[in-house]
């Protein structure tokens, strides 16, 4: 079988293990961007999902796939760090949770809200991941990767699965690129079942490691600045199950600045009456970016949470 084929067959397996413990959430047409005619935009609202993150789905994915009693670990104060401690409390796993110990408080209540283990080391995420990492090693753990991992990555190509049941004739879904984990798992299940389908992944520009990969054709080194889409900020390990699935499955990448990234957010705010992350509204900004190309196609964009900084949210918001 192909890498698409074997990820998308691995998708409809997670799926059937995950769904008592996620949503499945809604396909929500546009209230201001919606054609009376054929085409138009329509929301996947994973903003509602458990967690307010489609990651409960890789997590859980994971979770219920490994077998035996061994403990697991990973790293990360954000959607993957909540999501793994709620996916852990629902099927009944060890987990520890690293931190860094800068770890916003509310993160950290919230965390240790679902009975796992935390432990708080160093200044920033990244020192935080090679601990766990580290850890997992000396006490015969199993780190659980954000992004990393084939399983999530089914977990994550859930959300194609259901797209298809919610609207078989997709045109496009714009998807927000992070690590790769989401637009890789959706992507396959997509070009699995609806080649016609196109996949379209939106980076941020103070924050591309993927686009960057795509383009050279390996893991490459980027600068990443502060960006209000910081759910999709960071670099990506070398070994990315990721990447090649990315070149596969992506068929456009479109890059967007703070300024699209803040008019989209405040799109789906006063306009759409919904506040989500910034990593959300980065998918929003793509499609804004080639709205007039697409016009008269059934176009998706994928909220991929509403998990956010209040103070930065409304920062934008009064932009």
């Amino acid at each position: 079988m192909s890498l698409i084929a074997d990820t998308a067959a691995a998708a409809v397996r997670a799926r059937a293990r995950i769904r008592p413990h996620i949503y499945e959430t809604p396909l929500i047409p546009s209230r201001t961007l919606q054609l009376d005619g054929p085409g138009g935009l329509f929301f996947k609202a994973e903003n509602f999902q458990k967690t307010g993150s489609f990651k409960i789905r890789g997590a859980t994915a994971k979770m219920t796939a490994i077998h035996g009693d061994q403990g697991l670990i990973t790293a990360s104060s954000g959607n993957h760090g909540i999501a793994s401690s709620m996916a852990a409390a629902q099927v009944g796993r060890s987990l520890t949770v690293v931190l860094p110990t800068t770890v916003a408080q509310a993160k950290l209540d919230k965390i240790r809200s679902f009975g796992v283990d935390v432990i708080l080391h160093g200044a920033e995420s990244g020192a935080a991941e090679a601990h766990a990492q580290d850890l997992a090693h000396s006490r015969n753990l199993f780190y659980v990767s954000p992004y990393n991992d084939a399983d999530v990555i089914a977990g994550q190509g859930s959300i194609g699965l259901e797209l298809l049941d919610q609207n078989a004739q997709i045109d496009n879904v714009f998807v927000s690129m992070g690590g790769g984990g989401l637009i890789s798992g959706i992507g396959a299940v997509l070009k699995a079942f609806s080649p016609r389908t196109r996949i379209i992944g939106v980076a941020a520009q103070n924050s591309a490691a993927l686009a960057a990969a795509m383009q050279a054709g390996r893991v490459v080194e980027v600068d990443h600045f502060d960006t209000l889409a910081d759910g999709v900020a960071g670099g990506m390990d070398e070994d990315s199950l990721t990447l090649p699935l990315a070149l596969e499955v992506i068929d456009r990448v479109l890059t967007c600045t703070e300024t699209d990234i803040t008019q989209a957010l405040r799109h789906m705010a006063f306009s759409e009456n919904q506040l989500v992350e910034g990593a959300a509204a980065l998918a929003l900004a793509g499609y804004l970016q080639i709205a007039d190309e697409i016009k008269d196609q059934t176009n998706v964009v994928l909220l991929c949470g509403a998990n956010f900084d209040t103070a930065k949210i409304l920062s934008a918001l009064k932009a």
